[in-house]
């Protein structure tokens, strides 16, 4: 299973590449949304990990690109602005699921694990 993580914060990147790949994720790492875009023209991804607030392009602005063309790859968004609104956007947009940062190792793992799981399901 490949996953891509966006996020600028090079703290979240880290962890989550940690926590994933001792999980047996194949992790992909990119710091913003035109950089996740052309990752996902160039390779397939089973899974995406958004941050909310980017600079230049946000994460909603890439979770509405990404539903134009490959609408079937969930979203999971994560954000430290887990206000009702922001989740609310966020899943306006094509979020899956949605975390509030900071989580911890194991509540990113059950919500990677719970959206794969269901992924399956539904196909």
């Amino acid at each position: 299973m490949r996953i891509l993580v966006v996020d600028d914060d090079a703290i979240v990147i880290k962890s989550c590449t940690r926590i994933l790949e001792l999980e047996g994720y194949a992790v992909s790492t990119v710091a913003g949304a035109d950089e996740a875009l052309e990752m996902l023209r160039r390779d397939s991804f089973d899974l995406l990990l958004v941050d909310v607030k980017m600079p230049k392009r946000d994460g909603v602005f890439l979770m509405k690109e990404i539903r134009k063309d490959f609408p079937d790859v969930p979203i999971i968004v994560m954000s430290g602005y887990s206000t009702a609104e922001t989740i609310a956007d966020a899943l306006r947009s094509g979020a899956t699921q949605f975390i509030a940062k900071p989580f911890r190792p194991d509540e990113l793992v059950k919500v990677v694990h719970q959206v794969l799981k269901n992924q399956v399901h539904t196909k």
